[in-house]
């Protein structure tokens, strides 16, 4: 293992209201949940809640990082597999824009560094 490399391992449970959940299902589930930590490397856990109700599949993806940062998507459109894959987007989208903002808080968009602005003359004043 490299200096800088250090090997992350994230708790991953999966969980469920009123159904089973397969192995299979199961194992998709923590694959997906696994592969957020590509966006965000500050993840401690991941809980993933599978709920079967009259209208359909519901699954919720709560998402635990350092600094009590807490990450949540909801997805009901769809089965379970389609539903997780719902949730991963949201949560894909939703890590990338926290890492952003918290990597450019001290330098917020919008603002100009006044050092690197250089002031030409204008043409009608020669």
């Amino acid at each position: 293992m490299a200096a800088g490399e250090r090997s992350k391992t994230v708790i991953v449970t999966v969980s469920s209201r009123h159904m089973d959940v397969s192995p299979s299902l199961k194992s998709y589930a923590e694959l997906k949940a696994n592969k957020l930590l590509k966006y965000y490397d500050r993840i401690q856990e991941i809980e993933v809640v599978l709920d079967a109700a009259k209208d359909g599949t519901r699954v919720e993806m709560i998402v635990n990082a350092e600094h009590n940062n807490t990450f949540i998507a909801t997805h009901d459109v769809g089965g379970a597999y389609a539903c997780i894959d719902g949730c991963v987007d949201k949560l894909e989208r939703q890590l990338s824009q926290h890492k952003e903002r918290f990597r450019n808080r001290k330098h917020p968009v919008g603002t100009e560094d006044k050092r690197s602005r250089v002031e030409a003359p204008e043409p009608d004043e020669v």
